[in-house]
């Protein structure tokens, strides 16, 4: 039902478009005709505003794939780089919450492992809201870090890398089955930072499934069934993906072939020293306003992902 509300809504808009484009000829002939240069003026602005509105368009048929429109699930794990692979991580999970929160979006954190100085070795989020998946897809890969280190003495420059992963959430039960004779279910007491927040009960689970060797946690909910809920909902996703890439090659895009968070492996650099510049390393699209994207101004660069991605006849 929710699909045949999607298409209703495109077709709708779509003739709506070419209602308003046919209006415009007619004004446009009669402009020309009268030699009305006001109105010629009046028509030119709508055709401006409707090229507008048919780029966005653009990019909503780059947001056509199976599973665009769905939450998502993403994952942030420190790379190469000790501490300040850490510290990046964590900068990293800043940005796209506050890229979610810029789009309106809803986050809950499921699961952080904290970093033994400072950052956060991993994170895992839900990220709810239309098309979640469908945006976010553009950044599983490595990412770089080019900066002056504050965690060293000599304040020497480091690089750093993190990886991310995104994964579509599982909507419907016969997606994936899962037996309960194919997980190993674990309870522990959830960790934090100098022990205030440390529970007392086993509230943390960590599943295994058997058969794949994927293991999921979840801690942050104070609740052992919440968690487990969620614990769960993880690894549908990660299931589904992993079944996704076996039936279909094609579709390996859906988290990309995996590869170490190291060097030469990198979808994106941000460099803060000795000059300002984030790039993607597959559109070519950069800006030297490093602080506003790390501030969560992702649009540029997820923009001309999708653009690419259609250029290529995908979604």
């Amino acid at each position: 039902m929710r699909r045949l509300s999607d298409l209703r809504q495109q077709v709708e808009t779509w003739r709506g478009l070419d209602s308003q484009l046919r209006e415009l000829t007619e004004l446009l002939s009669l402009a020309q005709a009268d030699g009305d240069e006001r109105l010629l003026e009046e028509v030119e602005e709508e055709l401006e505003a409707l090229a507008h509105r048919l780029d966005e368009l653009e990019l909503s048929l780059a947001l056509s794939g199976p599973y665009d429109r769905r939450d998502a699930i993403l994952a942030i794990h420190a790379g190469a780089g000790g501490t300040d692979s850490q510290d990046w991580a964590q900068m990293l999970l800043r940005m796209y919450l506050r890229w979610a929160e810029r789009r309106g979006y809803q986050v809950n954190v499921l699961d952080i492992s904290p970093g033994e100085e400072a950052g956060i070795k991993s994170a895992t989020v839900e990220v709810s809201g239309p098309y979640a998946y469908g945006w976010l897809k553009a950044e599983k890969g490595v990412h770089r870090l080019v900066r002056l280190s504050p965690f060293d003495a000599a304040h020497a420059r480091h690089t750093s890398f993190a990886l991310v992963e995104v994964l579509p959430e599982v909507e419907a039960p016969t997606e994936v089955e899962i037996r309960p004779e194919e997980l190993r279910i674990d309870t522990f007491r959830a960790s934090g930072h100098g022990g205030q927040h440390v529970q007392k009960n086993a509230t943390a689970v960590r599943i295994v499934h058997l058969p794949t060797g994927i293991t999921v946690s979840c801690q942050n909910e104070r609740s052992l069934a919440r968690n487990k809920e969620f614990a769960l909902k993880v690894l549908k996703a990660r299931l589904l993906e992993l079944e996704l890439e076996k039936r279909q090659e094609e579709q390996a895009r859906l988290k990309g072939e995996y590869v170490p968070a190291e060097w030469g492996h990198q979808v994106r650099s941000y460099v803060l020293h000795p000059y300002k510049l984030v790039k993607d390393h597959r559109t070519g699209y950069e800006t030297s306003d490093a602080e506003g994207v790390l501030d969560g101004d992702l649009d540029g660069f997820l923009r001309a992902y999708l653009k690419q991605q259609l250029g290529r006849g995908t979604g």
